[in-house]
Formats: C-alpha cells, structure tokens, sequence
C-alpha cells in the first residue's frame, strides 16, 4: 500500500455526528476541509433499520456476524437492534469517529461496517459509544476532543484489553471521499504504541498504521492488516502496492 493511501485512511475509521439544524452549520469549525461543519441528522441516519442491520453484519463473515449483536444508530446514539451470543459486536460508525485531524471528520456519507470481538466490545466499543452520544448532543468537534481527553485522564473507560480487534471485511463500507470503500482489513487495538513494535510501514510488510491523522485521545494504537476477501468470501481484487 502505497504513504498516499494509508495517509487519506482515517484512521480509527470512521465515522459521525449530528443533533442539528441548518443553523448549526454557520461556524466552521475546519475552514480547510470540505465538511467544515456537522450536517443535518438525517443525513447520518439510515431510514432502513434492516438495511444498517445488514450493513453492520456484512463487516465480517456470517459465521461470526449471524451470532454476533447488532447495534443500529438511533437519535440519541446506538441502540441494541439483535441481541447475539457469540460476544462479538456488529454496527456501522460514522464520520465522527475518524481522527479529529480528518477533513473528513464531519463527512455525512462515510459508513465504517465494523464488527468488534469480545475483548473489543468490553474495551473499545465504550468510546465508540460515548463519542456518539456526545455528537449526538450536539456537542463540537472540540467539546467531543476536550471530553474524550478528560474521560482518558480520569481512567472512566477501558484500555485496550489483550487480543482486541475487529473485522472491516464489508463491501458496502465507504470510508471517505478519497479512499471510497478502500480494502477489506482487520484492525488490533493496542495500549498507545509505535509503528515499530509491529513492523508497520515497512517495504513489504502487510501491517499498516495510519501516521498523518494522530489527534486520536482514545488510549489506542490501531494496526491495520488489509486481506485478500470480503466477507462473503470474494476475492477483493485489489492489489497492495508498496
């Protein structure tokens, strides 16, 4: 994968926010970025539950997704649309939760399938959850950031347990403008650390870390390894070029 393609990916990949009017729009809150500012709330919500219960399962194989619960994104934040057994976690995450550093941090079409394990769910799944409650609320990109901050200060959520990851295997993702549905990857969520503890970056190497978008307050390093199927098991016909 070529520094283009890994720097336009935003990292934590994705994706939201909303509470809004048209009246909302009025103050930029990124001048240099084409979503400036939040659009209206409906443009982040799917009309069709079945559709987004679908899209989130589609994020990894239906042997794990068919058992798994499925969170969909209602007006105040996600709600419970399956309850599973397996542990595992399926939802479609927004712009919102892209690094705060992303142009496309307010972008209205992004939809990052994503079905997190266990360890995930306990430990990761919390910020995703409160971080879209407080854009939901109406909160800015900078009162989100401050309150992210001050939750990891105050030890209120998780770290990252052991052998947390999740699966971003959907075909009908779109993870911005740039990248579009770019390619169907795992990602392993660990403690804050460098490229260099996993090899990422390097000539040849599959793991991957995104190191232009870095305003991430959550206390993770997120490695991204792309792989050759999408869910349903087709070929991705994509090349990885280095």
């Amino acid at each position: 994968m070529n520094g283009k393609t890994v720097k336009t990916l935003g990292c934590r990949i994705l994706l939201l926010i909303g509470l809004v009017t048209a009246a909302d729009s009025a103050r930029p809150e990124d001048a240099k970025s084409a979503y400036p500012n939040r659009a209206a709330l409906e443009l982040y919500l799917m009309a069709d539950r079945k559709a987004e219960i679908n899209l989130a399962r589609s994020a990894a194989p239906a042997a794990l997704s068919d058992h798994a619960t499925v969170l969909v994104l209602g007006l105040k934040g996600y709600e419970v649309a399956a309850k599973g057994d397996n542990g595992f976690t399926c939802l479609v995450e927004r712009s919102w939760m892209s690094p705060f550093d992303s142009a496309e941090f307010w972008n209205p079409k992004m939809r990052g399938p994503i079905c997190y394990n266990p360890p995930a769910t306990r430990t990761i799944l919390p910020y995703t959850v409160k971080t879209t409650e407080l854009a939901l609320a109406g909160q800015s990109k900078a009162q989100i950031k401050a309150q992210i901050q001050a939750i990891v200060a105050n030890q209120e959520l998780p770290m990252p347990e052991a052998g947390a990851m999740s699966y971003m295997l959907s075909k009908g993702g779109y993870l911005g403008d740039e990248v579009g549905h770019w390619h169907p990857h795992l990602m392993f969520h660990v403690p804050k650390t460098d490229a260099a503890n996993w090899g990422a970056n390097l000539p040849y190497s599959p793991v991957e870390l995104d190191t232009a978008h870095r305003d991430v307050p959550e206390p993770e390093t997120i490695f991204l390894v792309p792989v050759g199927n999408w869910s349903d098991g087709t070929s991705a016909h994509v090349p990885i070029v280095h």
